[in-house]
């Protein structure tokens, strides 16, 4: 049999002849309900403390007088992240998910009630520090245990739910934020958030007992192997902070390090994902590149799409959500649509539509952009983007998981987390450095420009994905 990292032969992704199809069990059936609302919950509680801190964050540097550390407590919680997921990915394939995905979860909830008691602005950075690592390491061991424990048809399924976990935050948690801030106090934000992820994991232990942890081939798993790991991680860490920081040095200093963290970044973590990935080679290690270049694309846009609006068309931030609102809302209906025909439609049509959708919506805001179209404009275009983005991104998950065996479940789905994570924040420190060396009147389109560039780039790893229907 070969190595999971080697394998790129098409997976089948539907049941075999005579097993029971999706209809015969749903990921609402009493054996798996309370895990379907478990992870929901998790992965719902991940975003509203994502969207939460946003919003809360600059009342929090005011009043902890450290606005010197404000971009670091961003930066810092993704750059742990990354250690988070390579550990628990290891520790998953040597022990199976139950160990730690406990860990992970411990871990974000103590990462929460530091920041909810933090006395100083160093403190609470310290909280966002061991956030991330728990906030990693959650995703990937929720993968996991989405593999050991959800039949493969019903995979999907499990992916469109985790997609739809983000639309009820991108609505109302910037202003549940704000409310509690307002009428409360803002350390109720960090502090209601864990005490509801505790309630949520309570959903989800029974199901995890005895759940086997399927060591097929230990070798992967060795020590050495996990220490490796663990130190190249570190280094992504430290390379991703280092290029997410550089835009606050002055020029020409901010580029000198930029270049160096991005020479770094990518040798690091080249061993962190499948063999054969910056090729795309054909199958899983094309899974795991276009995952990172289709969030590369996409994040790196977003970050721009409120503040076009805020700049160009003087909207309120309320206003300027919007967009991103109906992307939220649009993204969930395409992963839904996804997980019920990907299989009839097939992976290559399903890329092809899904980049199509996303190079339109980006170049619609570009023209916005260029030509000062009406604001409406990029507004309704992001949620074509949103629409495209659900198509592909949950299918990716989906394959990564059909690629993977028992073995390898844990590394490749770190393997995936990193390269959307590695992708986010490279293409939007570089996006950074170009707004700010060209300034909004020409930062605007060239970004976009850039983004649409990025996205059809996805086509090349996209079109190697492998088959969704073997006989």
């Amino acid at each position: 049999m070969s190595a999971p990292r080697d394998f790129s032969g098409p997976i089948p992704l539907t049941a075999p002849a005579g097993a029971p199809g999706p209809g015969a069990e749903t990921v609402w059936h009493p054996k798996y309900v309370w895990v379907t609302i478990g992870s929901f919950a998790l992965i719902f509680l991940a975003a509203v403390q994502s969207l939460a801190v946003t919003t809360v964050m600059p009342a929090v540097s005011e009043a902890l007088h450290g606005e010197a550390l404000y971009a670091v407590a961003f930066s810092g919680t993704l750059a742990t992240s990354v250690i988070g997921m390579v550990a628990v990915g290891a520790w998953a394939d040597r022990a199976g998910p139950v160990a730690p995905l406990y860990a992970a979860v411990s871990l974000f909830v103590a990462g929460l009630v530091i920041d909810a008691v933090a006395p100083t602005m160093g403190v609470l950075v310290l909280g966002r520090l061991v956030l991330g690592l728990g906030s990693g390491g959650q995703i990937v061991a929720l993968y996991v245990v989405v593999a050991r424990i959800f039949p493969a048809p019903l995979h999907g399924r499990v992916f469109a739910l985790f997609s739809a976990a983000w639309i009820v935050p991108a609505l109302v948690g910037p202003f549940l934020a704000g409310a509690v801030a307002e009428f409360l106090h803002w350390r109720w934000v960090f502090a209601g958030v864990a005490i509801l992820a505790v309630l949520a994991m309570a959903m989800i232990a029974p199901r995890l007992r005895g759940l086997a942890a399927h060591a097929e081939d230990p070798g992967s798993g060795s020590r050495r192997v996990i220490v490796r790991r663990m130190l190249l991680a570190t280094v992504v860490a430290g390379a991703a902070l280092a290029l997410a920081l550089s835009g606050e040095l002055v020029t020409p200093w901010s580029w000198a390090v930029a270049v160096v963290a991005l020479l770094v970044l990518g040798a690091a973590v080249v061993p962190l994902l499948p063999r054969g990935t910056l090729r795309a080679a054909p199958g899983l290690p094309s899974v795991i590149l276009m995952r990172g270049v289709l969030a590369g694309g996409f994040f790196g846009a977003e970050v721009y799409v409120p503040k076009l609006f805020i700049d160009a068309y003087a909207w309120t931030p309320t206003f300027a959500g919007l967009g991103l609102t109906i992307a939220g809302i649009t993204w969930a209906l395409g992963a839904e649509l996804s997980a019920r025909h990907a299989d009839r439609v097939g992976n290559r049509r399903l890329v092809v539509t899904g980049v199509g959708l996303l190079a339109a919506s980006i170049g619609l805001v570009f023209a916005s952009a260029l030509w000062a179209w009406p604001g409406i404009v990029p507004a309704l275009a992001w949620g074509i983007g949103g629409l495209g983005m659900g198509f592909v991104y949950a299918r990716l998950s989906v394959l990564m998981l059909a690629y993977s065996s028992a073995s390898s479940q844990g590394f490749n789905s770190s393997a995936l987390q990193i390269s959307d994570a590695v992708g986010s924040s490279a293409v939007i420190a570089v996006m950074g450095l170009v707004f700010l060396a060209l300034g909004p009147g020409a930062g605007f389109p060239v970004v976009f420009a850039l983004a649409v560039a990025i996205i059809l780039l996805t086509l090349v790893p996209g079109l190697r994905l492998g088959h969704a229907h073997e006989l």
